[in-house]
């Protein structure tokens, strides 16, 4: 009985040095996590959240409203904007450009080119893109601004199944009741219907009248 007794003090003693060595481990992973963010500049609003990851460099292109091309290190990453999808610009005869596709384009380019970050990524798409929300701080994310600028939609292809920022709806009923950018056209087309009624009927030698 004095053995039972014994053991059970001692496993109780143990029980506690591995619960405070737990704790010690947390705070440390906790601490080791703020100065990640620290490191890279980013405040608590700004860090990429769980199931996300974190690509920091320079913005050496923008191609259109929502893809750009991010210098790494050495290694030149190209990015598609999470949860917007922009007026597409020209890609050839049997791909013309939408109405604002330009000026998409260079509404980013004045936002972001040139610009440091450290973009919070969630995977990668079919073309090999780091689909990412850029950050610039204060809340605020270019894929936002785009959007309440009335310079890009709130991709809700496939029935929303793209969309990570449930603020984005809200931000594109805000431009086009206000008629901002792209709204400022009657019957302005998504993206998504514009590369399947127009590009996808050209490239099959069909007639594309939306075009």
């Amino acid at each position: 009985m004095e053995h039972y007794f014994m053991d059970g003090r001692r496993r109780a003693a143990a029980w506690r040095r591995i619960r405070r060595g737990t704790a010690g481990w947390l705070l440390a992973a906790g601490l080791a996590a703020g100065l990640g963010a620290a490191a890279f500049g980013l405040g608590a609003e700004d860090a990429p959240s769980a199931g996300t990851y974190a690509l920091a460099g320079r913005v050496v292109d923008v191609a259109d409203g929502d893809t750009l091309t991010l210098l790494v290190g050495r290694n030149r990453e190209r990015i598609r904007l999470a949860s917007i999808d922009a007026p597409e610009t020209s890609h050839g005869r049997e791909r013309p450009g939408q109405p604002f596709g330009q000026a998409a384009r260079k509404a980013l380019a004045g936002l972001i080119a040139g610009g440091t970050y450290t973009l919070a990524c969630y995977e990668r798409d079919r073309y090999r893109r780091h689909v990412c929300d850029l950050p610039l701080g204060e809340g605020e994310t270019a894929n936002r601004r785009m959007v309440a600028a009335g310079m890009a939609w709130a991709n809700m292809q496939g029935g929303g199944k793209y969309m990570r920022d449930p603020d984005l709806p809200g931000l594109q009923d805000h431009a086009r009741d206000r008629r901002l950018g792209l709204w400022a056209q009657p019957g302005a087309i998504a993206p998504w219907e514009w590369r399947w009624r127009c590009w996808a009927a050209l490239e099959s030698g069909n007639a594309a009248p939306i075009c």
